[in-house]
């Protein structure tokens, strides 16, 4: 019969196409893991992958068979997680994702709250952008990952716990500093300072603003908030940054002014992201609640 530990090592030749660093990510030697795929594609009567001394390829068959292996470990790993479910709250691991525009500013807040009232809970967080989340949970490579919506989750549930509006960031210097709030129609005649594409903090801030995205010419793009923030300090442009990244940006750059996005709200909100069939929702409600009252205090 196949084995859960024969897909494990399948899954992992895939994901690294290579049977050597394959053999490391499960903590075994190359011979032990070979040997195992051999006997899995003998048991199967197909050949998973094609191998020579230069790459690994995954056969068409095997595609489609590690599509429903990856399956098969997601429920074993749900279904141990149902039966932990019924012992003490946040008692086993978890594995969190989080996009970069909510991590750095979300995590400070609500993570020493968490470790004050759960000392023993081993979580474990990653940063991504939120297509690549959307598919780790999926997957099942993640428990979890909090997304800002609206987001297509692709058949995913949300739990939402919080909602924010955005604020736009300007030197002092600059005219538009003089507004203590500003709207769509202010923006259009400074130069915004957006994320590149795939970040869906842009996506979020030009729909709110009901703007397109600005040709080169008329916007930069940055690949992190702090690379914004730092073009706005040297006088670039204006950008639009959320609530709970103010207090960070402003205690750190005093040469700089926020305004209220003066527009319909929320602008945002906050949700963690799980597959329909996930054991661990009672967990989640547990972390969310934690989170909204850490966020309260704020």
């Amino acid at each position: 019969m196949i084995s859960l530990k024969q897909l494990t090592y399948a899954l992992a030749v895939q994901e690294t196409l290579h049977f050597k660093n394959a053999a490391e990510r499960c903590f075994v030697s190359q011979s032990t893991l070979s040997s195992a795929i051999s006997e899995l594609e003998t048991q199967l009567g197909v050949q998973l992958f094609e191998r020579d001394n230069k790459k690994v390829l995954v056969t068409a068959f095997g595609e489609q068979i590690l599509a429903r292996a990856q399956d098969v470990l997601t429920q074993v790993r749900d279904i141990e997680q149902l039966a932990k479910s019924h012992l003490t709250p946040l008692s086993q691991p978890m594995t969190l994702g989080v996009i970069p525009t909510i991590g750095p500013y979300l995590l400070p807040k609500v993570l020493p709250p968490l470790r004050v009232q759960y000392p023993n809970f081993e979580l474990g967080i990653i940063e991504e952008q939120s297509a690549e989340l959307v598919r780790q949970v999926k997957s099942g490579q993640l428990d979890t990952a909090i997304l800002a919506l609206p987001y297509d989750l692709d058949g995913l549930l949300a739990f939402e716990f919080w909602q924010e509006d955005f604020y736009a960031v300007a030197h002092r210097d600059t005219p538009v500093a003089g507004l203590n709030s500003i709207n769509n129609s202010d923006l259009v005649d400074t130069s915004l300072l957006l994320l590149k594409e795939g970040h869906c903090l842009t996506d979020h801030a030009l729909s709110v603003c009901q703007m397109p995205r600005p040709q080169r010419s008329k916007g930069l793009a940055g690949t992190s908030l702090f690379t914004l923030i730092q073009m706005v300090a040297g006088k670039m442009g204006t950008t639009l940054i959320p609530e709970m990244a103010l207090e960070s940006v402003l205690a750190s750059n005093p040469e700089l002014k926020a305004m209220h996005l003066d527009e319909p709200g929320p602008h945002r909100r906050i949700a963690f992201i799980v597959r329909p069939n996930f054991a661990g929702v009672a967990n989640i409600e547990i972390i969310k609640k934690l989170f909204q009252a850490a966020l309260k205090e704020r």
